[in-house]
């Protein structure tokens, strides 16, 4: 992931708070925000995430236009069903492990954010129902307008060997 400008808006802290049923009023009060420790409305923990928005490579955001879309009428969720998928057998299966993030400065409304990703550690192990797991991180580095790191995010996700035996 590569954004170069993630603004951090207020009234988007605020919607996204109430997804995740986080009701704190540090999230969208801006009187009680201003009497606490930081000053100000901050995001909640997993804020970060929303900045995939701003990225326009995101893997998981279909292509406008090709056949991919979502709105094309071909496929509606803009994937192509593969060969063995769902039910056993058929092709290897990813999926995206666990999320970790590690706040080095608040993050406030009216930041702007940039984000680098680099690639992490890697590491195997052996599963009895879809044989090798491997696994491998994806780290991304939130800057601030100032230049300096407010996030690092440690993203982790597994590739089986194999669709899961059931």
């Amino acid at each position: 992931m590569a954004v170069d400008k993630f603004l951090i808006e207020a009234s988007h802290i605020m919607m996204f708070a109430r997804s995740v049923g986080d009701s704190n009023p540090i999230y969208h009060d801006e009187e009680y925000a201003k009497n606490t420790e930081l000053g100000g409305i901050i995001p909640p923990p997993t804020f970060a995430q929303s900045s995939a928005q701003f990225d326009p490579e995101y893997f998981l955001r279909p292509k406008v236009g090709g056949d991919g879309w979502f709105g094309s009428g071909k496929e509606a969720t803009g994937s192509k069903p593969s060969s063995g998928s769902g039910g056993g057998g058929g092709a290897a299966m990813g999926l995206h492990a666990e999320q970790h993030f590690e706040y080095h400065l608040p993050v406030k409304a009216g930041d702007t954010l940039s984000a680098t990703s680099k690639p992490g550690e890697t590491w195997e192990k052996e599963s009895k129902r879809a044989g090798k797991l491997k696994f491998s991180e994806s780290v991304t580095e939130y800057r601030n307008q100032n230049g300096e790191l407010v996030i690092t995010a440690t993203g982790v996700g597994v590739q089986t060997e194999r669709a899961v035996d059931s």
